[in-house]
């Protein structure tokens, strides 16, 4: 069976073919009208534009790419849910790979990906070379981290005030009246577990205050592994700040489950993220509140600009959190 074609139907619609083209290119304009006879005649023949044959056309896919480290963390997700609709809405179609950091794929997948001949890529905790990036822009495809930062100025980035949320905590815990106080940190070779671990050291160091770290990898078994080391050694903590919530649930699960210790009472946990799990019973845990939809708007917003305007110039973009206390915390002393 031979496919329609869109002349055929122009034909069937009483339309011109270039009518037919608007219909079914986002963006484009068309009257009403025009829209309702032209999708009816579509309908009735079974007509689906031929996307592939579009991009060789205008040198436009229409396609971003979306790329995520990992999925066991909620935050992600909930973010890259909403980074598919927010694009979508825009008349993009979305491909979505995941890539390792730790296995060091990353570079495989950004190449298949400007094989796809993305028109934009974003990137969901997942660090870039700079030679990847500058491939990208060599390429002509913008790329955008989300929840990531890099140090230059070459390529965008959106993420939360890191620095600034430690620093949050860090105050936040010291009005409590904590003094043994212990850091779980993030992965030490992303942005965001160096940026929220300064945070958070500069700003119990104004109090006189050094914390115990140890870097939980942003992993549920290491972080519980990081939990039994703390609360054995010669000063367990009476509070631990741990580099997101993923991490912190695992934390809470063997203070209690394991070691038989209480939250808040014998220690209180604060984690980063605010995923919708934080706010269950069973955890109630005290968090930095990622701005998630703030964030999905302003990648999403960088990246259409730069494919619009290829000259527009990178940003990086830091939105401030909030923090939102729960019962895994006691409140500040009067």
């Amino acid at each position: 069976m031979e496919k329609v074609t869109s002349l055929q139907v122009a034909e069937r619609a009483g339309v011109s073919q270039s009518a037919v083209s608007r219909v079914f290119t986002p963006g484009a304009s068309a009257s009403a009208k025009t829209v309702e006879k032209v999708r009816k005649a579509a309908d009735e023949l079974g007509y689906r534009p031929n996307m592939m044959a579009r991009a060789m056309i205008t040198g436009k896919s229409r396609i971003i790419g979306l790329v995520v480290a990992y999925l066991d963390n909620q935050f992600y997700p909930l973010a890259m849910e909403r980074l598919s609709n927010a694009l979508q809405e825009q008349g993009y179609h979305i491909l979505v790979f995941t890539a390792d950091n730790s296995r060091g794929n990353v570079e495989e997948v950004m190449k298949e990906l400007l094989d796809y001949q993305v028109d934009g890529i974003i990137t969901a905790s997942v660090g870039m070379t700079n030679d990847l990036t500058d491939r990208c822009a060599a390429a002509g495809i913008p790329v955008v981290m989300f929840n990531r930062g890099q140090d230059g100025d070459h390529v965008s980035s959106v993420t939360s005030a890191n620095l600034a949320g430690g620093r949050d905590v860090a105050e936040f815990l010291l009005s409590c009246g904590h003094k043994q106080i212990a850091h779980i940190s993030g992965w030490q070779g992303s942005s965001t577990g160096r940026d929220r671990q300064q945070g958070f050291c500069d700003g119990l160091a104004e109090a006189g205050v050094t914390p115990q770290i140890i870097d939980g990898m942003y992993d549920r078994d290491t972080a519980a592994a990081a939990t039994r080391q703390l609360m054995g050694g010669d000063n367990p903590p009476d509070a631990i700040f741990v580099g997101n919530d993923h991490m912190a649930f695992a934390v809470m699960d063997t203070l209690r489950g394991e070691l038989g210790l209480r939250v808040p009472e014998d220690v209180a946990v604060v984690g980063y993220d605010d995923v919708p799990l934080a706010a269950w019973a069973a955890y109630d845990l005290t968090t930095m509140r990622q701005p998630v939809n703030r964030m999905v708007d302003a990648a999403v917003n960088t990246l259409l600009t730069r494919i619009n305007d290829p000259a527009t110039p990178a940003r990086r973009i830091e939105i401030e959190s909030p923090l939102i206390q729960r019962g895994s915390t006691k409140g500040p002393i009067a």
